[in-house]
């Protein structure tokens, strides 16, 4: 491992180390940062154990009395951080588990977010999904309990579901350990840009509701260039999320632009247009 690596993640610039930092992730000797997300239930702690082996450790969010788990793996050479996120439905920041999870994917910005799914309860499940590929485009969809799925005799197509997404999808039964090799060279294809996912999203919003999501996308992107995730930052905008509000009046949102400082002028009129 090269002295970059031995400090901090060398692909990470300084901003989002502060970021990630500030979530409690340290990247010290780390390459890549994972996030794990999925709805309860799924067996998402079973993929976490099946990728992490006993390489982990386990406490509590910063600020908050939910509990946390993360760990690390190498694969070809380089190391990955895990952070199991909490189980939740949504990403709509109605309940704390909510806020940490849709947090850790827009601030601390992950080379890779695993989403778990029940392979045997899709409709529900990819709720969530849709949610996180709004914030993100580097995914990959993790379709478990393939063996309960098969035991009730249904089947599900991965390979048209990762067409229909835009993004990976590999089915596995991690209790049997199936498919976990090929999760492991799927993610890190996506850490390392050798595949580059192009989710389809949604955008069946009502006229009104489409200009408005239009217009404050371009304010932002003229307030914050580089931003990625606008139209998401938009919609919650929009919707009064006191979150994001805060993250454009302090700066977070330069931060995730690869900016110092933001536009203060253009951050508050969107700020007043918006809220």
């Amino acid at each position: 491992m090269s002295s970059t690596h031995a400090t901090e993640c060398a692909t990470c610039p300084a901003y989002r180390i502060a970021n990630l930092t500030k979530l409690g992730v340290d990247m010290a000797n780390h390459d890549f940062v994972v996030g794990l997300a999925g709805n309860p239930n799924t067996g998402k702690s079973t993929v976490f154990n099946s990728l992490t082996g006993l390489r982990q450790h386990t406490g509590n969010w910063p600020g908050k009395t939910v509990s946390r788990a993360e760990g690390a793996f190498s694969y070809e050479g380089k190391r990955y951080k895990i952070v199991d996120l909490p189980g939740t439905y949504s990403l709509l920041s109605t309940s704390t588990d909510e806020e940490i999870a849709r947090d850790f994917l827009l601030f601390g910005q992950p080379d890779v977010t695993v989403i778990v799914v029940d392979a045997s309860r899709l409709e529900r499940n990819l709720n969530l999904a849709l949610q996180v590929l709004e914030i993100t485009d580097r995914v990959v969809l993790c379709l478990n309990l393939m063996d309960e799925t098969r035991r009730r005799g249904l089947q599900v197509d991965d390979r048209s579901l990762a067409r229909d997404l835009g993004v990976p999808v590999v089915p596995t039964s991690a209790r049997q350990g199936e498919g976990i090799p090929a999760l492991l060279s799927t993610l890190a294809d996506v850490a390392n840009g050798r595949i580059v996912c192009r989710p389809h999203r949604l955008k069946s919003e009502p006229a009104g509701l489409k200009r408005a999501v239009e217009q404050l996308t371009g304010q932002l992107l003229a307030a914050f260039p580089g931003l990625p995730n606008a139209r998401w930052v938009a919609l919650r905008l929009l919707e009064g999320d006191p979150r994001i509000v805060e993250a454009v009046q302090t700066g977070e949102l330069s931060n995730l632009a690869g900016r110092v400082t933001p536009d203060g002028s253009r951050a508050l009129n969107i700020i007043q247009e918006a809220v």
